[in-house]
């Protein structure tokens, strides 16, 4: 294992550290519980909203902090869910009497302790809803979840209710808005390799030079499928089929598009699984409004990519038009 660290026990810790003296003007990190508040905390008469899971997917959760998207984030350990007492010190920080929203990504630690949390805060007189993200098409159920997995759309529903919560939308208007982004947003992802957790010191699992594996998850799970290594071309075409078949696209609409790489693969590929994807939408008539292309939802040093498609009218179009300044993410600003 050769990676830029010190001691495995305290990755997640001194990356947060990092974080918060490269951009102290966006970000406060808390420990004791560990969380990350946006700068200046709390804002008087918006709804907060508040995400998180493990670490290891970076820049999700803590990069997305910011004006424009989420009040706060919580980190857990590499690949684990964050405590309930995480997120509730993270909703009590960011509540000004609107109400919180938690986005939460379909794994089972995760929902269950955002489940927990949401009962503490709402003990405490904090008004909380939640939405589950579920978007992967890849499996039904898996090694971490019921259900599919919360995987690519849970970067555009952080911007786009972000963007709406600085407009002044309140609670059920936010959490309308998140449910209808989860249900019009499908993903999947594929791996040339495996990634490495430092606590264990090994790939996840093992993959031949000349395979790939169709469908997998961000944790490293197994996916739907072990092929062949094909190119471009014919791996996007899978994807494409699997995304737009499952989502039901119909000549005439439009999407959001997201092109994700998985941590270790150079942007380069991921404009060449672009310029196919672009050409298949066109191919059938569907247009593609706005697009993301970057890492921005990763499984540590794993290679591979993932693509997301958002059917998305003007409304959405618009909020994800909206400024944004996080560490990872920001335009209009």
């Amino acid at each position: 294992m050769k990676k830029l660290i010190n001691r495995p026990q305290m990755v997640v810790r001194e990356s947060l550290a990092g974080l918060a003296l490269a951009h102290p003007d966006l970000v406060e990190v808390h420990t004791d519980p560990t969380y990350v508040l946006r700068a200046g905390g709390r804002v008087p008469g918006k709804v907060g909203i508040v995400s998180g899971g493990g670490s290891g997917h970076e820049p999700m959760h803590a990069g997305y902090v910011g004006r424009g998207m989420l009040d706060a984030a919580c980190p857990g350990d590499i690949f684990t869910s964050p405590t309930p007492d995480q997120i509730e010190q993270a909703s009590r920080a960011v509540d000004s009497g609107a109400g919180v929203l938690h986005i939460v990504k379909n794994y089972t630690g995760d929902v269950m302790n955002f489940e927990m949390a949401a009962e503490l805060c709402r003990a405490g007189g904090i008004t909380v809803e939640a939405v589950v993200i579920n978007d992967d098409v890849a499996v039904r159920d898996s090694l971490y979840t019921a259900g599919r997995r919360g995987v690519g759309t849970t970067v555009l529903a952080e911007k786009i209710c972000g963007a709406a919560a600085e407009r002044g939308y309140d609670l059920q208007q936010l959490a309308g808005l998140c449910t209808r982004v989860n249900a019009n947003g499908r993903s999947i992802g594929v791996a040339l390799t495996s990634c490495t957790v430092p606590a264990a010191g090994r790939p996840t699992f093992e993959i031949g030079e000349a395979e790939l594996e169709f469908g997998i998850g961000i944790h490293g799970e197994p996916g739907r499928e072990r092929l062949p290594m094909q190119p471009a071309q014919a791996i996007v075409a899978m994807m494409a089929r699997a995304v737009t078949g499952d989502l039901g696209l119909r000549r005439g609409e439009q999407v959001i598009a997201l092109v994700n790489g998985m941590g270790g693969t150079p942007l380069i590929e991921l404009y060449i699984v672009y310029h196919e994807l672009a050409r298949i939408c066109q191919a059938m008539g569907v247009g593609i409004a706005r697009r993301l292309i970057g890492s921005y939802i990763t499984s540590l040093e794993m290679a591979g990519c993932s693509i997301t498609l958002l059917r998305a009218d003007d409304e959405l179009v618009g909020l994800w038009d909206d400024p944004v300044h996080t560490p990872a993410l920001r335009w209009g600003v």
